[in-house]
């Protein structure tokens, strides 16, 4: 596996990819946003910004020393999972709600959330590539698995679904000290010499939960738009670097993008075809990009001329 890696890219492109990560979630928190607060929309948006175009610049040095094959698999790849990971924000929201955790601390929650899915997605990108370069077969499996994952929400109308009813969470209430006074600012807080849970792991492990059953439908959809892990583990982590200012940027709009998860269904569907006739019928990367962009842009242009209200869409 180390092999892999290092064929797909050399050593130190990998440590200086992390220690680049590592150094700006240190600023973000540890500087930028010390104190505890709310983040504003502008501060949000100027944040959602700076993410952008730090992977815009990481764009064109992959452009520049890999060439335009390359760059275009990682600017698919980065638009691909940015678009599914909004998803990801609607839940989020839901999640916060239920927990009744204040504005305020919802940055730092991410945060942490974040750094996990680091480690979720490392694992399940080299699961993933590791399968597709072993057994060809698997491609067929993962294209009929998104298939099947956007007929599915184009199709079944989702209820909402309470997070602190999830088995794992209830499991968690009664195998692990718990103290709903705890608060979140701490993961654990000390009461008569004994530590217990505060609602702050709980909502953290919740998070984690929840990216994880999205991921198993996002990795394999970017396995699709390319095979070399450095591009597909970077394209990845830079989506969800920018998922927290992205958050409080949308987080008020969510009812506004009605139709997105059209769009996601729709674009899950294209790349579980595209990869299951890939053997016969290629794709171009260019014009995978210019699809998913095209499905995403109608569905946001179509759930702002035909809001909710006007046509009953939940």
């Amino acid at each position: 596996m180390v092999d892999a890696l290092l064929q797909a890219a050399p050593w130190w492109a990998w440590s200086g990819f992390h220690a680049f990560v590592f150094l700006m979630l240190a600023l973000d928190l540890g500087v930028f946003n010390r104190r505890i607060h709310a983040p504003t929309m502008r501060e949000a948006g100027i944040w959602s910004a700076v993410w952008i175009g730090l992977a815009l610049i990481f764009n064109g040095l992959i452009f520049q020393a890999e060439g335009p094959q390359k760059g275009l698999e990682w600017l698919t790849g980065y638009v691909l999972e940015k678009s599914l990971s909004v998803d990801n924000l609607f839940v989020f929201v839901l999640v916060f709600q239920s927990f009744r955790v204040d504005l305020r601390h919802q940055h730092r929650m991410l945060f942490w959330g974040v750094l996990g899915a680091l480690v979720m997605r490392a694992a399940m990108i080299l699961a993933g590539t590791a399968l597709l370069n072993r057994f060809e077969w698997m491609m067929y499996v993962f294209g009929g698995f998104l298939i099947y994952t956007g007929l599915k929400m184009l199709v079944v109308k989702e209820e909402a679904v309470d997070p602190a009813q999830n088995p794992m969470v209830r499991a968690f209430r009664r195998c692990v000290p718990f103290d709903e006074t705890g608060g979140h600012e701490r993961f654990w807080v000390k009461r008569q010499g004994r530590r217990f849970a505060t609602p702050m792991l709980l909502v953290l492990l919740t998070v984690e939960m929840t990216d994880l059953v999205f991921a198993v439908d996002s990795i394999p959809a970017v396995l699709a738009v390319s095979r070399d892990p450095f591009v597909v583990y970077t394209s990845n982590i830079f989506a969800i670097l920018g998922l927290r200012s992205l958050y409080f940027v949308l987080a008020k709009m969510m009812d506004r993008f009605h139709r997105l998860k059209t769009g996601l269904a729709v674009v899950l569907a294209f790349v579980g075809v595209k990869m299951c006739i890939s053997h016969w019928v290629p794709i171009p990367v260019q014009y995978s990009l210019l699809v998913i962009a095209a499905v995403l842009a109608g569905s946001v242009i179509a759930s702002l001329a035909w809001p909710a209200e006007q046509d009953g869409a939940p």
